[in-house]
Parts: C-alpha cells; structure tokens; sequence
C-alpha cells in the first residue's frame, strides 16, 4: 500500500468500474425498453429483476468468502470476462420467439456475478489504499458510479432508438472486456494466508461464515450496528426515492416524463456532490457526525410533506420536492460512503470480503422490501401524501438519535 491515492491501481480500479458500470445501465435501460415494447407490460420487467435480485441475496456470502480466499484481481478479471462472455451469448441467442426467457436468463446470471463481483471490489479499496485515503477511495467509486448512471441512459436510449437492442448489446460487451482488460494489469498485495483446512468447499465456506459472524456479533458489535443502521435507512431512502418520485410526478402532479428524468438527472448530480464531500471530509465524519446525517435526511423530507398541505402550483410542488430529496441524497451519499469506509477500516483483511458481502446482502434484502412498503403506503394514502413525507422523516430522524445514543460511549463517537 501507498499513501498516495491516484496510484495506477486505484486509477486502472475507477477506470474499469467506469467502463463496467456504464455497459451495465446501457444494458439495463435498453433490456426494459424492449421488454416494455413487445408485452405491453411494466410488471413483466420488474417481476423479472425481482426474481433475479434473489440468487444475488443468497450468493453474496459466497462472494465474499472467495473475496477472501481467492487472488481478487484474477476473480474480478475472470467475473467481468464471464458478464461479456454471457451478454454476448445472450445477444446471439435472442429472437422474437424467445426473447422473455433469453432476457430473464441473462438477468439471473448478470445478477449471480454481481454478487461475486461487488464484495471483491470493495474488498480492493483497503488492499489499494489506507487511512483516511479508504474514504476518499470510496467516494471516489461511488461518484464513477453516479457519474455512469448521469450518462448512460441518454446515450444508450438514443442507440436503442437508432440502433435497436443487439447493438447496444454489442457495445456492453465492449465495455465488460474493456473492463476485465483495465484489471489484468491491477497488481494487489499478497492476501493474508489462511491455514489449509483439508476440508471441502462447503465445510470450509461454513467455517470463514461463522468467522465472520463471531466476529460481527462478538468482537465488533459496533461494526454490525452500523450494518443495521445502513440497512434501516436504505429501507426508508429507496422507498422515497424509487417508488414515491415517479409516483408523485407522474401520478400527483400530472407532470410529462421530461420532469422525471430531469429528477434523476438531479438526483445523480446530488450523489456525486455527497461522494465527493465524503471524500473531503474524510476520517471527520465519525459516530456522531453521521448520526447527524442520519437526522438530517428525515428533516429533509419535511418541507415536501408540509407543501402538499399547501395550495402550490404542479411545478412549484415538483421544484420544491426536487430540492428536499437532492438535499437527502447528499446525506445519504455522505453516510454510505463513510460507513462502508469506516467498516473496511475496522476489519481485518482476511475477513474484509465477507464482511463486505454482508453489507451487499443487507442492502439487497431491505431495498426490495422498501419498494414493496412504500408502494403500498403510497397507493393507500395517495389522496394525503403528506402523511407519508412526514411519517418517514420522522421515522429518519428517529433513527438518527437512536444512532447517537447508541454510540455515545465511544468518545468522540469512532468505531
């Protein structure tokens, strides 16, 4: 390791997550565009990526127990060399007659390598960098991230309008084989040794888990804590989020599509404002700090609970809206970066992959649930939406004082 940030690891690390994640949105945007096209049907797609979400869940402590065990450059080489490999098989093998199940495939494998690929990434970042430069490291991931997401599906949905599915197909695959080239040339320090155990797989992956576990129940109860509290406000952020602003804009207030997508649009520009002052910041935002930005998030989303009660204008309602979730997706961008930084900093090596796969997991597991929750709640009171808005800042800022409580004995609040 270096103290030194922009090392041509880390630097070949954001260019192949740059190059990866911009042919997984492409592909995302145009795969529902065409599933869209030839069923009619919104639900067919979303209960697709819902059924695909699950081999994620269920493989992603397997992920990180080869995270730990495994060469990670090779894996990640080998991952991103398998999603090009799918994808192109898939574009090869889709008709008309058998697009469904082609695409509904090739959905449940992109989301299996995932959830190898995602803990072994993050498990990277510590062997590439150290001290306060993890958390600018993450930020850094994560605003290559948003940055991807702020482009991808203008461009792809212009190819898929000129150019039809195949191709853009076609260009992911580029963009995963670029991928898995940037990575041949990552050179990562040799990973703790583990004690040859004689056993077979399933023994030995039984016996990293619960090493894990012990240490996240006994050793670290802070580090799981932080687990559930990341958990608890992804449950209430991506409700928000993913379920109540398209429902808002389109439904409530009337307003074109165009409206939506400049929301996103806004929304990617406030996640990459949030990574980068994480990234500032750095080892400033301890316990305290981000029980503080926990607080914040729900108080953000009390001037849109009180504007429904108000007689303002549509686009007054969605200008007013905008800005409060903008605002909370700064927060939340800070607090996820600095608890996944915080996390990795605590964790020894040779258990930062499955502990990482467990903060994958419980992502996974309670932003579904979230969507589900808060798909109903806005269904049941979409005549008083503000009870919503209001309900769940509370809810937020609830959680932020409960974080404060709970690490109030650590001194100046550090894990």
């Amino acid at each position: 390791m270096t103290d030194k940030l922009f090392t041509k690891n880390f630097l070949l690390l954001i260019l192949g997550q740059l190059a990866s994640l911009f042919g997984n949105f492409i592909l995302k945007l145009a795969l529902s565009m065409y599933v869209l096209e030839i069923t009619g049907s919104a639900a067919v797609f979303a209960g697709t990526l819902s059924m695909s979400a699950i081999p994620a869940i269920l493989l992603s402590p397997v992920g990180g127990i080869l995270a730990d065990r495994v060469n990670r450059r090779n894996l990640m080489v080998a991952l991103d060399g398998l999603t090009g490999i799918s994808v192109l098989c898939a574009a090869v093998a889709l008709s008309g007659s058998n697009a469904i199940a082609v695409i509904g495939a090739l959905l449940v494998i992109l989301s299996v390598l995932g959830a190898f690929e995602t803990p072994v990434v993050q498990a990277c970042i510590p062997a590439m960098l150290q001290g306060d430069d993890i958390m600018k490291g993450n930020g850094i991931v994560n605003q290559a991230a948003s940055l991807s997401y702020l482009t991808a599906p203008m461009l792809g949905g212009v190819c898929y309008g000129l150019f039809g599915l195949k191709p853009v197909m076609y260009a992911s695959v580029g963009c995963f084989f670029l991928t898995a080239l940037f990575e041949c040339f990552i050179q990562l320090p040799l990973q703790s040794a583990h004690a040859p155990s004689g056993k077979g797989f399933l023994s030995t992956a039984s016996q990293d888990f619960l090493e894990s576990m012990r240490y996240l129940f006994r050793e670290q109860a802070d580090v799981f804590r932080l687990l559930l509290l990341t958990g608890c406000s992804r449950f209430f952020v991506m409700g928000i989020l993913v379920v109540g602003l398209p429902f808002v804009v389109r439904n409530l207030l009337g307003l074109s599509s165009a409206y939506y997508g400049a929301a996103e649009s806004a929304l990617a520009v406030a996640t990459i404002l949030g990574s980068g002052a994480a990234g500032i910041l750095g080892e400033r935002l301890n316990m305290q700090r981000l029980s503080l930005l926990l607080a914040s998030m729900g108080l953000f989303l009390i001037p849109p609970g009180l504007g429904f009660l108000c007689p303002l204008t549509a686009v007054a309602a969605y200008c007013l809206i905008v800005v409060s979730l903008c605002s909370m997706q700064i927060a939340i961008s800070m607090f996820s970066v600095a608890a996944v930084s915080l996390i990795q900093q605590r964790t020894p090596g040779h258990l930062i992959g499955k502990v990482m796969a467990c903060t994958s997991a419980v992502t996974l597991c309670v932003q579904p649930v979230g969507q589900m929750a808060y798909g109903y709640l806005f269904d049941r009171f979409c005549g008083s939406v503000f009870l919503v808005f209001l309900a769940t800042g509370l809810a937020l800022w609830a959680v932020g004082g409960t974080a404060k409580r709970m690490f109030a004995g650590n001194g100046r609040g550090e894990l």
